[in-house]
C-alpha cells in the first residue's frame, strides 16, 4: 500500500495494521531526527513515542498537501525542542532549589559512540561532544536548519516545507549556522 492508501485506512476505518505499517516505515527518520535534537536515545524514542500518538490523533485533519514526511519532521522538531524547553527550565529550578542530583538512566549520544570506538579515538569523541555542544549554543532555526541538513541530508526545499519557510531562507539560516558553529568552536577550543 501506498502511503495515501495507509493514511485512508487508518483515518476512515481505524486500521491499526496500517497505522503499524507508517510507524515502522517513519520510526528510524524520527528517532534520528529526535537524537539530531536530543542527543540522548532513550529521550528520543520517548519522544518519538509522543511523536507517533500525535501523529495517530491528528492523521484525519492531513491534507495531503505535503507528503507525510515533511508533516513528520515538523511534529518531531517541535516536539523534540518543547522538550529542550522543559528540561531547561526543570534544570534551572533543580539548580536553583539545590537539588543538583543527575538522571543517570539515559545514555547520550556520546556515550552510545563511545561503546563503538576504541580508547584510541578518544580525540574524535571529545570532538564530536564539543561539536554537539557547539550546536546547542546555535541560534534555535540555524540548529533546526543545520540538523535536517545535516543529519537527514534533506533539500533545502525540503528543509523549507518542514520549518515552514522559503528556500532562499533556509539558504541563510544554514550559511550563518555554520559561520557561528566555526566562530563557537575556535572559541572553545583549548
Amino acid at each position: 500500500m501506498d502511503e495515501k492508501e495507509l493514511v485512508q485506512q487508518v483515518v476512515q476505518h481505524n486500521n491499526h495494521e496500517a497505522f503499524s505499517i507508517l510507524v515502522e516505515r517513519y520510526k528510524k527518520m524520527v528517532i534520528t531526527t529526535c537524537m539530531g535534537f536530543l542527543g540522548n536515545f532513550h529521550d528520543a524514542e520517548d519522544i518519538a513515542q509522543d511523536v507517533f500518538v500525535e501523529l495517530y490523533e491528528s492523521l484525519p485533519e492531513f491534507r495531503n498537501e505535503s507528503k507525510l514526511s515533511t508533516w513528520l519532521y515538523r511534529i518531531a522538531v517541535n516536539k523534540s525542542l518543547n522538550f529542550l524547553r522543559r528540561k531547561k527550565r526543570e534544570t534551572f529550578l533543580q539548580n536553583f532549589l539545590g537539588n543538583r542530583t543527575k538522571d543517570s538512566a539515559g545514555q547520550t549520544i556520546d556515550e552510545i559512540i563511545g561503546k563503538q570506538h576504541s580508547d584510541s579515538n578518544i580525540e574524535l569523541r571529545e570532538q564530536h561532544k564539543q561539536l554537539r555542544q557547539a550546536m546547542g549554543m546555535l541560534p534555535e532555526n540555524q540548529r533546526i536548519a543545520l540538523v535536517l541538513s545535516t543529519y537527514h541530508e534533506l533539500s533545502y526545499k525540503e528543509i523549507a516545507e518542514v520549518m515552514e519557510t522559503s528556500v532562499s531562507s533556509v539558504e541563510s539560516l544554514l550559511f550563518r549556522a555554520k559561520n557561528n558553529l566555526r566562530k563557537i568552536m575556535v572559541k572553545t577550543k583549548p
